[in-house]
């Protein structure tokens, strides 16, 4: 008895079942097929709009099933992919027909307050760590929806609240576990296998699966003061100037976030406002409340907003507050860019994008990020993009049965045309979708990618990890 499975070569191969069994027999986990329990939810991806189906999926149970399933798909000549929280956007977690390596099962988080490390296991979430951090009132460089997983964030870079004060998530990764594609395994950091290490941090799954990461933490919470004021929009022009003047001057633990978009059906919005424009902006102050008062004062000093829900609050609710805004399963269509100032021009072409706009989900961020991260060289990490100051991002979602699915991908595709003349030239390879050109991925790298090719053909000359944002050219 045979299986059909996508072969690296192209086309399909025929695997014996035989060989899977004895394969599967070795596992301190468990392989599902099609018809097994557990498969839909394990295949269960956060972008609905992604319908891969793999021939198997190898649910780890150890880092030895890492290495096991590395040299099965290798030699077996299967293509791979690596799922860890499964929140990718273009649905890089699964492979189409191949094998699909699940390690959403390893969420291990093991915190050392006194050396200030965290080792975490490749199946954690953001919200597993946060968790784990603030128990001792420290956290890492992470993003800002909890159900992220912080592999597959890390591995493309990495940004959140806190990258104004430490970097990009990379710039807090201390070292790395990872088996290549020869199936050994290694340690990875400033001073061993430095090159990998150098890749690891923003080149994506290119060159291997991590098993465990090493951040470095900072004191930070275990309360904050953040949330978010909401105006209605024709008070845009107005919000987004002084979000400009503030951002410019605030201090490294004040990050602010623009966003304009028609208003969610949110408790903390007043239901008259439910479904028309609004602007808002989403605050996050990690230094003292004394000092996030007098930061946010001339936020605040435009008055009259539809709500205001900035306050203290515990960091890692802070950090799940955007969850509702992302629900799984329904269909998530961005673009991204880079951008190191806002103009009167970028701002104007920002505000043209909402004339007449009637999707309710589909919104524009300017998130700033300008920082710690700006101070280092170009070349510190494979990332690269230390010249951003705000990650530009169009995003629409979009109900899986919604007459209105195209239209919101055009409406992304269309201001994403009228943002991109004022990029930097880079974007978050991590908001990359699945119809990206190769060239997309090329940009955001830039004079980095040479060398990411270099070290690619070192650790993987076969291209077994190719189900990513791959650099081969």
């Amino acid at each position: 008895m045979t299986l059909a499975i996508t072969a690296l070569a192209g086309g399909t191969r025929d695997l014996d079942r035989a060989e899977l069994d004895a394969f599967a027999s070795t596992l301190d986990g468990s392989v599902l097929l099609p018809d097994d329990d557990g498969y839909a939810n394990a295949i269960a991806l956060w972008n609905g709009m992604i319908t891969k189906r793999p021939a198997v999926v190898v649910a780890a149970g150890s880092t030895e099933d890492v290495v096991r399933t590395v040299a099965f798909a290798r030699d077996q000549g299967v293509e791979l992919s690596v799922k860890g929280g499964g929140h990718n956007i273009a649905g890089l977690a699964l492979s189409d027909g191949g094998v699909t390596l699940d390690l959403s099962g390893l969420r291990e988080v093991a915190v050392d307050p006194e050396a200030r490390l965290a080792r975490v296991a490749p199946g954690c979430t953001l919200g597993d760590v946060d968790r784990a951090t603030q128990a001792h009132g420290m956290a890492t460089t992470l993003g800002f929806v909890s159900a992220t997983g912080t592999a597959g964030l890390t591995l493309g870079g990495g940004f959140g609240y806190l990258s104004r004060r430490f970097g990009w998530t990379v710039d807090d990764l201390e070292e790395a576990v990872v088996v290549t594609a020869d199936g050994q395994l290694h340690r990875a950091s400033r001073t061993e296998n430095e090159d990998l290490f150098w890749a690891l941090r923003g080149g994506g799954g290119n060159f291997g699966v991590v098993t465990e990461f090493t951040y470095r933490l900072h004191e930070v919470g275990p309360q904050v003061t953040g949330g978010v004021i909401a105006w209605p929009a024709e008070r845009a022009p107005e919000v987004l100037e002084a979000f400009r003047a503030v951002s410019a001057t605030a201090p490294r633990e004040l990050t602010l976030v623009a966003l304009r978009r028609n208003a969610p059906p949110a408790p903390w919005l007043p239901e008259s406002a439910h479904g028309k424009p609004m602007v808002a902006i989403v605050a996050c102050h990690s230094g003292s409340a004394e000092q996030a008062e007098a930061d946010l004062a001339p936020i605040r000093a435009l008055g009259d907003p539809l709500a205001d829900i900035i306050q203290v609050r515990e960091y890692v609710q802070l950090q799940s507050m955007l969850d509702a805004t992302q629900p799984k399963g329904m269909h998530f269509y961005w673009k991204s860019e880079f951008v190191s100032e806002l103009s009167d021009d970028l701002l104007d072409a920002y505000h043209a994008q909402f004339d007449g706009l009637e999707a309710p989900a589909n919104q524009i961020v300017l998130f700033q990020i300008a920082g710690a991260l700006n101070e280092r060289a170009e070349d510190d990490g494979a990332v690269g993009n230390r010249d951003a100051a705000y990650a530009c991002v169009m995003q629409a979602m979009s109900a899986p049965d919604s007459p209105a699915r195209d239209a919101n991908r055009a409406w992304v595709r269309a201001a994403w045309e009228a943002l991109k003349p004022f990029s930097t030239g880079g974007n978050y390879v991590n908001f990359q979708t699945d119809d990206e050109p190769t060239e997309r991925t090329a940009e955001s790298y830039r004079r980095n990618m040479a060398r990411l090719r270099s070290i690619k053909a070192r650790y993987d000359p076969e291209n077994l990890f190719r189900v990513n944002r791959n650099i081969r050219p």
